[in-house]
């Protein structure tokens, strides 16, 4: 794909990661519009901001009706409540599934029609999509469908020619997890090697050392991922 000449649209594009892909898509002259729950929250010089919650179906179809031409759909929007599956509000848990498994996919139906001929979505996962802490299962739990939705869209998309990429990724440096201490990537930096194997055509992107880790330890089953049932 060739982002100069393509029209995106990024979801959570206000802050954080969906913010650092606006940029570097309008760095690298594309045209933007910057989706968020309240577009005036978008400070983005030469971005189009433009209305989405993508957990409201009503609003997800509005923003597919007032745009038209999006080539690159960045499923970017995202929650994180820290919710236990077991002691956890149901209500949080619910959300969880329903931003990042329901809404991706009420985005995608939206916007596959924009998306044919040569078309691409980047759906930002997480390493835990392929690992599990049990203080947080909700938005584990959630990654984990979003992986499965993602791999079944590309094949179902693949018959249209729209090309569907998985981003997987550890802790970055935004405001959703500035409470944790441990190493972050920088955002910046993420949207770069994101976009680049974008245009690369890459299926599966792989951005840090901690989901390189992860994905080679998938075929060693439970022992592997959690050594705590290693016989």
């Amino acid at each position: 794909m060739d982002i100069s000449a393509t029209t995106a649209l990024v979801t959570g594009a206000n802050r954080g990661l969906g913010l650092r892909f606006a940029r570097e898509l309008l760095e690298r002259g594309a045209t933007v519009y910057a989706a968020a729950r309240d577009p005036r929250s978008v400070d983005l010089p030469g971005a189009i901001p433009i209305q989405l919650d993508i957990t409201d179906p009503a609003s997800v179809e509005a923003a597919a009706a007032a745009t038209g031409d999006v080539r690159l759909l960045i499923n970017n929007a995202g929650t994180s409540t820290g919710a236990s599956l077991l002691t956890g509000p149901m209500a949080d848990i619910q959300l969880e599934m329903n931003t990042h498994y329901f809404g991706t996919l009420s985005v995608a139906r939206a916007f596959a029609p924009q998306l044919a001929g040569g078309g691409a979505m980047l759906n930002v996962l997480s390493a835990l999509s392929w690992v599990s802490f049990a203080g947080s299962g909700a938005y584990c739990a959630a990654k984990s469908a979003e992986w499965s939705l993602t791999n079944a869209l590309r094949l179902e998309l693949a018959e249209q020619g729209t090309a569907v990429s998985a981003l997987h990724v550890g802790y970055m440096d935004t405001d959703m997890i500035a409470h944790v201490t441990a190493p972050k990537s920088d955002p910046a930096v993420i949207a770069r090697l994101a976009l680049d194997a974008i245009a690369a055509g890459e299926h599966e992107i792989v951005a840090d050392d901690v989901s390189r880790r992860l994905l080679a330890r998938l075929s060693g089953g439970v022992a592997a991922l959690y050594p705590q049932f290693a016989q």
